[in-house]
């Protein structure tokens, strides 16, 4: 991961991989057929490992949408500093743009945010929305302005570490939008 984070898919070395590994090459061969599906197979366990935990720790009894997205986050700054080398290969590799793996990588974003959407959504106290809310809309315009938020920032990585970033601040941010919208949407 740590080879994949730092070089990206086309620049990391198989070589630097199996001597970090203490490895030979053939033994990582022997395991997978070559560098793409080593680096599939190191993202699809990264996201494993990311949505396990938050699937561990997500508080499923609270109901209000606005907390539970705040606590996601949280959940991910949590994770990413308990595990960086993990959290920096994901960020690589969701801003990774070898068309080799381009395409599976979107492909399995996609499943990955579907299926969150749905744990994310599931039970979520509908009567705190205002009554001439469309809900379903403004769950949708909720999400979306997370996801631009969260894709900002990750725009901000490409330029700085994840070291330089400030989690407070970030959060403060991301406050100011969830309360917005919780102006715009709850009664």
């Amino acid at each position: 991961m740590k080879e994949f984070a730092q070089k990206g898919f086309v620049s990391a070395s198989t070589d630097v991989i199996v001597k970090e590994a203490d490895i030979s090459k053939g033994a990582l061969f022997y395991y997978f057929k070559n560098k793409k599906e080593l680096f599939l197979f190191l993202y699809d366990y990264a996201l494993d490992l990311l949505k396990n935990e938050i699937l561990m720790k997500f508080n499923y009894d609270e109901k209000d949408i606005f907390i539970r997205m705040r606590q996601v986050a949280l959940l991910k700054i949590e994770i990413l500093n308990k595990h960086p080398e993990t959290y920096r290969f994901l960020t690589a590799a969701y801003m990774e743009d070898s068309n080799e793996v381009r395409g599976e990588l979107e492909d399995r974003n996609k499943k990955l945010i579907l299926s969150s959407r749905g744990i994310l959504n599931e039970g979520i106290d509908t009567l705190k929305f205002q009554e001439d809310v469309d809900v379903k809309r403004a769950i949708e315009i909720i999400t979306w302005t997370l996801e631009g938020f969260t894709n900002k920032e990750m725009e901000k990585v490409k330029k700085f570490s994840l070291d330089e970033l400030n989690f407070e601040e970030l959060i403060k941010e991301m406050d100011i939008y969830l309360e917005i919208l919780k102006k715009n949407f709850y009664k």
